[in-house]
Order: C-alpha cells, then structure tokens, then sequence
C-alpha cells in the first residue's frame, strides 16, 4: 500500500484533495476537529513530490527510528540538547502523535499526575526517581514545562523524547507559558536563542506547542486542565470542540482554560493576571455536576505545601517545581491515582545544588 501511495502523481493528488474537500462540503463536515484539519493533514503537495507525513514506517523504518529514539533518549538524560536537526525531527514525531489526540484526551488509572515544571530538569528527574520512570509509570502532565528554569530545552525536549517513544504512556497538556508571546519574556526564547545561535529551535517547540492538548480526563470522572474553568464552557464536548492549533488567545475559552485560578468566591471574578478568571466553589460544584466529575485537578499556582485541595476537595492544585526559581523554598508533589477515588500525594524536595549544574545566569523573576 505504501508504495503505491509513493507512486501518486502530483495531478492524482491534486484530484484527491479536491474530491475530499468536495465531499466535505456536500456532508457539511466541520473543517476541523480540535484544531487539525482533515484533509491538510492527509497530503502536502510541494513542487513535483508528494509528502505523505503520516504513513506507517516500513520494518526497517521502524528499526531506525526507534534506535535514533532510544539514542536521544539517553542524550536527554544527560541534560543535554539535541542537534538542531534532531530536534527538527522529534518534534515533527510528537506532532504526528499528538494531532491525533483528542482537546480532552482520555487517559485510564493507574496514572500519576503532575503539575509546573518550568525547566527545572534536575527536579524533573528527581520526579521520576520517586514517581518511577516511563513506561512504568503513566503521566499526565498538565502544562507549563519551560520558561523561568535554567534547563527548559533540555526540560521540554526530554518530555519529547519519552511522547514519541512511549504514546501512550505519557500525556502532555499545555499550559499558559507554551505560548510565543510568555516564552518571549520569560526566558525559553533566549534560551533557545543562547544555545542554538538562531530562532529555529525556538519556533520548532512553538509549533508543538499548537499540537498540544488542553485537558485529560481520567477514567471519565477526573478532569485535568492547566488552569481552570471559563464562564463560555458549560460541558466537556465545549472544550472537545475547540479549535487548538494556534497561538493561546488573550481571550475566550481556550485562554481561560490555561489562565484561570479558583478563589474563594461563589462564582466569577476578573483575574488580577490580565487574563483568565477567577472561579469559585458554586461554579465548580455546577460544572462537575453537569459533566459527572469527582474531581478537577490542575497547576498554574505555587503551592509552597506541593499541593492543595479546595471546593470540598473537589479542586486540587498540584504543583511540581521544588524550591521554584531557585528561591522560593517550596516543596513540590505529584497525585498518583490507581482508581478515580482518591489520589494520594508524593511530595519531593530540591536537587541539592551540589547533584546539579548551574549556569551563570539571571532568572526571570515570578509574574505569572
């Protein structure tokens, strides 16, 4: 079957395209679900070739590409970043997998949960040390993996490694900071820019960012989410809907629901971050109940204890960034889950600064 998708002219492609887009139209399908539009991603055409992304490997394809996973993988490890080229490549993989995710990814228990990392490698691996490694353990992490820290390539391309080679085994939303314009300010752009001497680096990561999915929900009855509610989305099917591939807008649904914190309110308030809202324990209580949750779990604010939980312990925070930006003194905790009951919190501490290597640079200071 490859090879006779391989041997299409550019005309029978063209002719495809068109019948789909034809038929598209006549079964008034929507142009997109989630963000990943049918027939864009089914064929490209460029020049006299056409590019098929997304078909399977033949064995041997298969061979060397988990040979060149397993090698990257250990080049992670180490706290170092891959070749401008590697890097071009993984994030291509990670965007085939995740185009295929859906805004509100199922995920079954046992899983564990957690929440910002925001570059701190050291501590990443100090998580997997005491939550266990992938595949062994299945993750959800709920966003915010760069900016701030002083290894958020090296974070966030770990992270990458572990989704192309274990799918299924780790989930990766995003957060508010997997954005162009927070990671322009607060220290993954300069990163990318110190280490790889141009922007492409960068604007690879920015394109998965797109690919990356908003919430998770766990054996259907807990919903893991970066930041919170928003007063425009009543139902799951709302946020399954929404269109993600694109830059997080400054507002509307999809911003509110990776900017948004819960307060001690009954319903909503503006935000004092400029963005999102604030959300209290009737709205939660209301939301839950039409969509049939036992829990909200989700990141976005320190907690200096690791986690919190509010609304009657329906809401948890967790938060995953020990002593955050070097200073803040905090431990951090991850929620494992072997049923949609109760979860049960594992707190860690820093990497001593002795276990780790700190470069001489300035941290960008705590804003959002």
């Amino acid at each position: 079957m490859q090879n006779v998708l391989r041997q299409f002219s550019r005309d029978k492609v063209k002719s495809v395209l068109s019948n789909l887009k034809r038929s598209e139209k006549e079964l008034e399908l929507p142009n997109s679900i989630g963000g990943v539009h049918f027939y864009g991603v089914i064929c490209q055409v460029e020049s006299n070739n056409c590019h098929l992304p997304f078909l399977p490997f033949s064995q041997k394809s298969e061979t060397n590409m988990s040979s060149e996973l397993d090698n990257w993988i250990e080049i992670a490890k180490q706290c170092k970043y891959l070749p401008e080229n590697d890097l071009k490549k993984l994030c291509d993989i990670v965007c085939s997998i995740l185009v295929e995710e859906s805004n509100v990814q199922p995920v079954s228990t046992p899983v564990t949960v957690c929440g910002d990392i925001h570059g701190q490698f050291y501590d990443l691996e100090e998580l997997f040390r005491k939550g266990g490694q992938v595949p062994d353990t299945n993750y959800v992490f709920l966003g915010d993996f760069v900016d701030r820290g002083y290894y958020s390539l090296e974070t966030f391309t770990r992270l990458l490694t572990l989704k192309a080679k274990y799918p299924n085994k780790i989930t990766l939303l995003r957060g508010n900071h997997e954005s162009r314009q927070i990671t322009q300010v607060y220290g993954f752009y300069d990163e990318c820019m110190t280490k790889y001497g141009n922007v492409n680096a960068w604007k690879y990561c920015c394109g998965v960012f797109d690919f990356l999915t908003i919430a998770a929900i766990i054996d259907e009855k807990i919903l893991c989410v970066h930041g919170g509610l928003s007063p425009d989305i009543k139902t799951l099917d709302q946020i399954r809907i929404l269109e993600r591939n694109q830059e997080i807008p400054h507002k509307g649904a999809f911003c509110d629901l990776v900017w948004s914190d819960p307060d001690e309110i009954d319903n909503w308030a503006t935000s004092p971050r400029g963005a999102g809202y604030l959300f209290g324990v009737k709205v939660t209580h209301d939301f839950m109940r039409i969509n049939a949750l036992s829990l909200i779990c989700r990141a976005h604010q320190l907690v200096h204890e690791g986690y919190k939980y509010m609304f009657d312990d329906k809401l948890v925070t967790v938060w995953s960034a020990p002593n955050y930006c070097y200073r803040c003194g905090n431990i951090a905790s991850i929620l494992e889950f072997n049923t949609a009951d109760k979860g049960e919190a594992k707190l860690f501490q820093a990497v001593p600064d002795s276990e780790r290597v700190i470069p001489s640079r300035n941290i960008t200071p705590y804003f959002l």
